[in-house]
């Protein structure tokens, strides 16, 4: 029996049925599809149970239109907001023209564009001379190839990876993650992995350092050279750990006095979250590798880069490979979202939010309860909790936000810290309603109205 073409094409009318799906609803959403078919391993949606339906900016809006501030940006992979204007109308202009979305490795017009202007305006801006591997979409992926390389390139097993890190959920990953129950989910040995005390977190040793330099000089340790130190110049998931600036030049020297390639996780904390495109900038270093993924997407598309330094390009064809490394479509947006940083307007503009919320949340938040930690840098802040309460207290901080329209997560140690993390363009209006909304949740769950506060 011969099939006609168009009747394997969707009518417009049935096309609509999904359409409708995304308007505004007036009963309470219904999430039983969700709950009776996806897996336990849901977590976000735990934590905010309600079913979105549009974005724009630094707004969500769920299906009966209610709106929310996001302080959350796709955990990091929305630094330019939802749906970026300037982006989503070259995007629609690429599907229009038919422009190839799946691409392997083939060359194509949006790699090239991509490559020609992360070179031109990022790297050589900076002085960097790296080599791009584009690697399968996760940042998990970007990580793994890192350390095959690193291996590869070396002859060396083991890595040096720092207390309160984490890196991502696949086996390599994992190993060289801190978490235990996340470890653990593994299911299998986790190793080749030395460990070292982060040298800020609640488990800081000051001499980890010294103590790493004195193993590797030990012919009697019983510690062979790694392979790489990796590491987050901010620990993200792991509190909103900032990493000094001497410490970070002291783990170059490290690398470079015992020929061990420094790997910088930049995933999270990239692509302008801490005010600079690398956050590695602050401290005038160069790794020798670099993982970045989540914003480097553009608009929140998946894409991951490892950049290496020229040298060590050792990969053989296809050693480590991907069929979704030729995301087109992340091409496009990507190089749209880096005409961003062509001059210092953006970065200026990150600055000047970034000490916007510094200055609040020391000035109003700090004060009002002594025991309260605050730390950041850039776009990414933390508030500490972990000194005021159990750890319940940042969970209800966050469930009070969320019905007050702010979605903020929780990280660190029992998820105690609030992470501040919202797309780096937010309006300053919207910034500070949020932080509003933050301060009177944080003070109704110590027992203070705001008005109360403002008299005391």
């Amino acid at each position: 029996m011969k099939v006609e073409t168009q009747d394997a094409i969707p009518s417009f009318e049935s096309v609509a049925v999904l359409s409708n799906s995304c308007e505004l609803q007036d009963e309470k959403s219904d999430t039983s599809i969700f709950e009776n078919l996806e897996s336990n391993v849901r977590t976000y949606c735990r934590s905010f149970p309600a079913v979105f339906a549009r974005a724009e900016g630094a707004l969500l809006f769920d299906e009966q239109g209610k709106r929310y501030i996001d302080f959350l940006a796709g955990a990091g992979a929305l630094n330019y907001g939802h749906n970026p204007g300037f982006i989503k109308h070259l995007l629609m202009e690429y599907l229009q023209k038919d422009g190839i979305v799946q691409g392997l490795d083939f060359f194509t017009s949006p790699k090239r564009q991509f490559l020609e202007s992360f070179q031109e305006i990022i790297l050589q801006a900076r002085g960097l001379d790296y080599k791009v591997q584009f690697c399968g979409p996760t940042g998990a992926n970007s990580i793994e190839a890192a350390l095959k390389l690193a291996r590869l390139a070396t002859g060396r097993t083991s890595v040096v990876s720092f207390t309160g890190g984490w890196h991502g959920m696949t086996a390599g990953c994992l190993a060289i993650t801190g978490n235990q129950e996340h470890r653990a989910a593994a299911g299998v040995p986790l190793s080749n992995v030395i460990r070292c005390p982060y040298p800020v977190g609640p488990f800081a040793v000051t001499n980890g350092l010294e103590m790493l330099e004195s193993m590797f000089r030990d012919s009697s340790s019983g510690v062979e050279l790694p392979a790489a130190i990796i590491l987050e110049t901010v620990q993200a998931e792991g509190g909103i750990y900032v990493a000094p600036t001497n410490w970070l030049q002291r783990v170059r020297q490290l690398c470079d006095r015992f020929d061990i390639l420094l790997i910088v996780d930049d995933i999270q904390t990239g692509c302008g979250r801490t005010g600079t495109f690398f956050s590695f900038e602050r401290a005038g270093i160069v790794p020798d590798i670099v993982c970045l993924s989540k914003s480097i997407g553009g608009y929140g598309l998946p894409m991951s880069l490892v950049l290496m330094r020229r040298s060590l390009d050792c990969w053989k064809p296809g050693l480590h490979t991907g069929t979704f490394r030729g995301n087109q479509l992340s091409f496009v947006a990507a190089t749209a979202a880096i005409q961003l940083w062509k001059d210092d307007a953006f970065e200026n503009q990150v600055k000047v939010r970034s000490l916007l919320v510094e200055d609040y949340l020391r000035s109003r938040i700090a004060p009002i309860d002594p025991r309260i930690a605050i730390r950041g840098i850039g776009l990414i802040w933390g508030i500490d909790l972990t000194e005021v309460g159990t750890p319940e207290l940042s969970k209800r901080v966050s469930q009070r936000c969320f019905t007050k329209g702010l979605i903020i997560e929780r990280c660190g140690r029992e998820d105690t810290t609030l992470k501040i993390l919202p797309p780096l363009n937010i309006r300053e209006e919207l910034l500070l309603e949020g932080m509003d909304i933050l301060e009177c949740a944080v003070l109704a769950e110590l027992g203070f109205s705001k008005a109360s506060w403002g008299a005391s």
